[in-house]
Formats: structure tokens, sequence, C-alpha cells
């Protein structure tokens, strides 16, 4: 769920005298070049992409917050798919290259002996509403989903043949990523960012009925049991005080150091920047929403 929709839903905007154009971008990797090219001062994204921006010489993107630090994608597949090893020459779908599903399907087959790349037909479809299509559609055998498109599947019979609710790898699945020199820029605006979207993240985890309804509008979730059982799992993994996690960023330079060496040479606190999250600590922002 992104916290955004809920800021725009309650009319937020003007709260916190706050004018701009949400626009939804299906992969990190194409967010990061928007990004660069001047196209966005802040997003919601997922870390590889800012990480391997920041990794090749673009040290102007820093993480300022996050939803959630592990991802909990799973790689779905048809019935009679059932173990690993049965994803062997498999078309198997992923949002985009460089993408959460992406990166969830590599770390997932490998943690199993497989090789995403060597061992399946790996397919790019786009984004995460795609890529259930085209699980739904047969048009791929498996597909890298997480919730709630991986509950919908469940529910459709589809297999949990990877289960990232297990292996919950850390990563930083859902940041608020930006650029120092923005910052710079803008502090004041980036500030009032931050307060929105804690207020906007203590409206999406109390109000259950209009998370659905926002689901439903956005990405055409009108099946109420897979939502609210979507909804319930995915709680349990947020962070209520929108905290950035050193692990998480960590954890994903390692991953990238696999075939990028400089990754090594870079440390997690240097893509971190906590002074709004430490603001709101200080303003009281989080005990006055109640999150802890």
């Amino acid at each position: 769920m992104a916290v955004p929709w809920f800021a725009e839903e309650a009319r937020l905007y003007p709260k916190y005298d706050l004018d701009f154009q949400l626009v939804y971008i299906a992969s990190s990797g194409i967010v990061t070049a928007a990004m660069s090219g001047g196209s966005g001062a802040v997003a919601l994204v997922g870390g590889e992409g800012p990480i391997r921006a920041f990794i090749g010489g673009n040290t102007d993107f820093v993480f300022i917050g996050s939803v959630k630090n592990v991802l909990t994608h799973s790689i779905m597949g048809k019935p009679e798919i059932k173990r690993p090893e049965d994803l062997k020459g498999k078309r198997i779908g992923v949002g985009r290259i460089g993408g959460n599903s992406h990166y969830f399907a590599q770390y997932g087959m490998r943690q199993k002996g497989l090789d995403l790349a060597r061992d399946t037909n790996f397919i790019q479809t786009g984004g995460a509403p795609e890529t259930f299509l085209a699980l739904a559609s047969g048009a791929v055998d498996a597909a890298s989903l997480t919730t709630p498109q991986d509950t919908r599947a469940a529910f459709m019979g589809y297999n949990y043949v990877i289960d990232g609710r297990e292996l919950k790898p850390p990563y930083v699945a859902t940041g608020f990523v930006t650029l120092r020199s923005v910052i710079a820029k803008r502090p004041k605006v980036i500030s009032q960012f931050m307060h929105m979207m804690a207020e906007s993240y203590k409206i999406m985890v109390t109000d259950r009925d209009l998370a659905f309804r926002l689901m439903a509008k956005k990405i055409g979730l009108t099946d109420r049991k897979v939502f609210d059982a979507a909804y319930t799992a995915e709680l349990k993994v947020l962070e209520p005080r929108l905290e950035i996690r050193p692990e998480a960023i960590q954890a994903t330079l390692q991953e990238i150091s696999r075939t990028d060496p400089r990754a090594l040479k870079v440390s997690p606190q240097q893509l971190i920047d906590r002074r709004f999250l430490e603001e709101m600590e200080k303003d009281g922002t989080f005990e006055k929403l109640g999150l802890r």
C-alpha cells in the first residue's frame, strides 16, 4: 500500500502547505533516473535503484525514512508447480530488472540453490498489477509477487513455491528517498512532507475500510477476504516511526557487491539522513499520532 495515496485521499496536502503531483512509476531504477534528471524531489521507492546510483557516483541520493525494511515477496506458481526445483525452465514474471520483485526472485531462488537467470526464463511485466495479471492469464508459469497480489494469487489456487513470508530478507522495500541538494534548498518542504507522511501512515494502519476502498480504486482489489488477509499480514512488517534501518541498506549493498565490488566501499551511514525523523521524535509528532 502506498502511504501517499492516503494523504491524497484524506486531503492532507493543504494542512501541511504542500502542493505537488503524485506520480506512480513501477520501478526504482526508473524513479532513480527520473530524479537524477530533475523530475521529482522525493520518492517512496525500493532501495536498489538509489543505492546503485550512489555506488555509481551520484552521491546526491539519500534515504530519510522508510515504511518497510524487509521484503515479503513470494514466488507464486501454478498448481502443478509445488517445489522450488519445479521452477527450472519455467517462465517467471518480475516487474522490472532492478525492482523489488526482481531482487527477491534472485535472492529467493539463490536461497534454494537456484539461479534466476540460468535456471529460468524470467520475463519483465512492468509492475506489480501487470505481474499478477501475467500469472493469472497464463502468460507466465510463476511470478514474484508481494502483498496483496500474493494473497490474491493464493486465494485463486496458486502455490507459495518460495515463501518470502518466512525468508523476510532485510531490504529497503519502501523507503523515502530524496536528494541532498533538495534538502539544502528546501529543508522545510521536506520536513512538512515527512510530517504529512507520518499522519498518512497513521490513517493507513488504523482505517481499514478506507484502505480497502483505496485498494479497490487503485489496483482493482475488490475481494474483502483477500484484502483483510493481506492487510493483516502487511501491518506486522511495517515501521510505525518510519525508521530507515542500516541493516536493510547493508543487505542490499552486499547483494549488489556480487556484481559490483564498489558496493563494498560504501557504508549504510553514507546513505542515511535521519534529521527529519529526529525532528519528529523531538517535536512529539509520533507521540501525538500514537505511533510507537
